[in-house]
């Protein structure tokens, strides 16, 4: 269980630390953030990288910096904790390719941590037996029983 808590600290901390500083940068400077230009935000809503910019800042960056730092405290709902943003960021991976109507090695590599990361937070789900894990284990549980 350690090495599951060590292995989602490290990446909710690489992740959030990636995120505040490419939200910082679209905030920064909203009409070209990073070297992007506002115009691949075509097929968005969006007609600058302000808005993106704060939620990416605000949601996935500290919201990962946050959860990682509470892996230092091993809370009861660590697992709900690092699930929330593991699926933030697969959510904000998925809208972000469809709107920029494109997708890259970044958005790979980003879509592929936030799976790691949400499964070994079920795996935390299940140590614990939280809900819903703990269902599924009486479940489970039940139909071994009857056969």
């Amino acid at each position: 269980m350690k090495k599951i808590y060590s292995l989602l600290c490290i990446l909710h901390a690489f992740v959030g630390v990636g995120a505040l500083f490419g939200g910082g940068g679209a905030i920064i400077n909203p009409e070209c953030a990073l070297g992007a230009s506002a115009d691949i935000l075509k097929n968005s809503p969006f007609s600058n990288f302000l808005i993106p910019g704060i939620i990416l800042f605000t949601v996935i960056g500290l919201g990962n910096v946050i959860t990682a730092i509470l892996f230092r405290y091993k809370l009861r709902y660590q697992g709900y904790i690092s699930s929330i943003f593991s699926w933030a960021l697969i959510i904000w991976i998925i809208v972000q390719c469809i709107m920029l109507n494109s997708v890259n090695i970044l958005h790979v590599i980003y879509f592929i941590i936030g799976l790691i990361e949400a499964i070994l937070s079920i795996i935390i789900l299940f140590k614990k037996r939280l809900f819903p894990t703990n269902i599924v284990l009486n479940f489970y549980r039940k139909i071994n029983k009857e056969q």
